[in-house]
């Protein structure tokens, strides 16, 4: 189709590799349409399967205990609030659905309109923060997964004896999807430490100075970004972020060291280059 049809390499770059702002327009809305289309197929199969999915959705509610279920029931139901409820939880369910499953075309779409700014080292080096980003972002989302029932155990514990906790569907998945997001965007973190340092813009010594505020301002952000507010929620988050963090500093420091050797070496060919045999004299 027209519409997605690639810029030819005659158009799309001069002759110093540069492209022009509408060649970039161009190329950022076939990314667009792409990653729009890879969702639109993706929600569909999860409209399709939706019952499956929402049985996995519901997963952390329904290991609540029984006293924090409607009516203190052995079901885990959840509210809907208005006729037209139903069909918008359908959608909504299979929306996050296309989002997930759709992920590996929309993060590759922006790599790939990303990459070409980049050296030929610096391209090499984004294959493996691809390949290391997708599994990161997996971890820390199964993560808040599983102990999503541990913050609302402890927030539906705050419920008067003589209250029932009415949890609306629309809520209770706002705040699935929250916890998700945030767990799996936080284990990137450590990860864009270690890229920045690859591409020679932080270096380790200016964040090893500062270790400790960072340690403590990933312990605020873990009690500040979650979305449940509770102890054991802000360690799940943190903990591994610090882990993370230490593992990326240890990376940091090995490869500053070798790129520190790599220079001097050089410099010390360069130099012995300039004061080399001087010519005979007559």
């Amino acid at each position: 189709m027209a519409l997605l049809k690639r810029s030819t390499p005659t158009t799309a770059a001069s002759d110093d590799g540069r492209m022009s702002l509408m060649d970039h327009i161009r190329e950022l809305r076939n990314r667009l349409i792409k990653i729009i289309l890879g969702v639109v197929v993706g929600t569909i199969v999860g409209f399709v399967f939706f019952d499956p999915i929402w049985d996995f959705m519901t997963g952390p509610f329904c290991r609540l205990p029984e006293a924090y279920r409607l009516g203190g029931g052995t079901e885990c139901s959840l509210v809907v609030g208005s006729v037209t409820g139903g069909i918008f939880i359908n959608l909504k369910v299979a929306f996050m659905f296309g989002l997930v499953v759709a992920a590996p075309i929309w993060l590759f779409q922006v790599w790939a309109f990303v990459t070409p700014g980049l050296y030929r080292n610096e391209k090499r080096y984004s294959y493996t923060f691809l390949a290391l980003a997708i599994p990161l972002f997996l971890a820390g989302a199964a993560l808040a997964y599983l102990t999503m029932d541990k913050g609302l155990s402890l927030l539906l514990g705050f419920v008067p004896d003589n209250a029932v906790a009415l949890i609306d569907v629309s809520d209770y998945l706002s705040f699935l999807m929250m916890m998700l997001l945030i767990f799996g965007v936080s284990f990137l973190l450590p990860l864009l430490l270690a890229f920045l340092n690859i591409l020679g813009v932080l270096k380790y010594s200016a964040v090893a100075k500062h270790q400790r505020m960072v340690v403590f301002l990933m312990f605020v952000f873990a009690a500040v970004a979650t979305p449940s507010q509770d102890p054991f929620t802000m360690l799940a988050l943190a903990l591994p972020m610090i882990a993370l963090f230490y593992l990326a500093l240890g990376f940091m420091y090995a490869h500053d060291k070798r790129q520190a050797v790599a220079d001097a070496a050089k410099a010390k060919a360069l130099e012995e280059e300039l004061d080399g045999p001087s010519a005979p004299a007559e």
